[in-house]
């Protein structure tokens, strides 16, 4: 190696950044890349839920009411379903409650799933099988917020 050459390698590696350092900082912009395209995600169910899927049943409108009415469960069965897909909305927008309520919509889904293929004959049947997929990456992805839940109830029940 000629003593031009010396120098020049020895600032470069001073002032270069360790391969460890660089992974380190790519790794965190993916995570963060990741969990704010989660939460996009979760807002987008959560407004599908909230007024696509549960107003409609909240209001009574007509293309809520007939398909219950032919199911047999009514104006109540569609209220509750109505409540509990607008309280998973919610839920999928509430830090501690996130992973619990795309496990309760991913159940409602399969309920929805085996309707739509009894009575129905799976006219719309792909619908819930497609939200089941981000429903199951939420729950999955947010699980660590579960172990939350119970100290936070724990904590409510000693206050009241």
């Amino acid at each position: 190696m000629s003593e031009t050459t010396a120098p020049a390698a020895k600032t470069a590696s001073a002032t270069s950044v360790s391969p460890g350092a660089v992974v380190a900082r790519a790794a965190t912009a993916r995570g963060r890349r990741a969990r704010i395209a989660l939460r996009g995600l979760q807002v987008l169910l959560a407004l599908f839920y909230a007024v696509a899927s549960a107003l409609p049943k909240l209001i009574a409108h007509s293309s809520a009411v007939e398909p219950f009415e032919e199911m047999g469960w009514g104006s109540t069965g569609m209220y509750a379903i109505g409540v509990l897909e607008l309280a998973g909305a919610i839920g999928l927008l509430v830090p501690v409650l996130q992973s619990v309520a795309a496990i309760g919509l991913g159940a409602m889904m399969v309920g929805a799933f085996v309707v739509q293929m009894t009575v129905f004959d799976g006219q719309h049947a792909v619908t819930p099988l497609v939200l089941i997929v981000p429903l199951a990456l939420i729950a999955w992805a947010r699980r660590s917020h579960n172990a939350e839940l119970p100290r936070l109830l724990r904590s409510v029940r000693r206050e009241g």
